[in-house]
């Protein structure tokens, strides 16, 4: 039933920016955990960042203080403000929701395939140098 839409991918050069933006399916009297993972061609899944149900944020080392995640003023949106983009930050782009209790993608950012987490098709992100 819960199905997730990201969208704002595109091509920029590096040190350009990109709001990349998500929907869920689902509105909710509770707020869970959301967030965002990537993948390169190649590559495993690697988390990137998430808000959980108190609005506390985690971020991947590689992209604290250049993205920022927040949730739109329907709890079933989000959006990953990305700045000063580098060419490793290529990938395509997940929108991740994590709707069991204890919200662990909010905390390891792993994200694994699980019953609980659900995710859309992705939107691709490069940039060049």
């Amino acid at each position: 039933q819960v199905q997730l839409a990201e969208s704002g991918g595109g091509s920029v050069q590096a040190g350009g920016s990109l709001r990349l933006s998500c929907v869920v399916s689902k509105y909710t009297y509770s707020n869970y955990c959301m967030g965002w993972f990537r993948q390169a061609p190649g590559k495993e899944r690697e988390g990137v960042a998430g808000i959980d149900s108190e609005g506390v944020t985690k971020y991947a080392e590689s992209v604290k203080g250049r993205f920022t995640i927040s949730k739109g003023n329907a709890k079933n949106t989000q959006y990953l403000e990305m700045n000063d983009l580098k060419p490793e930050d290529t990938g395509v782009y997940y929108c991740v929701a994590d709707l069991s209790a204890a919200g662990a993608f909010c905390y390891n950012l792993i994200p694994r395939q699980y019953q609980y987490n659900y995710w859309g098709q992705g939107t691709p992100v490069t940039v060049s140098s």
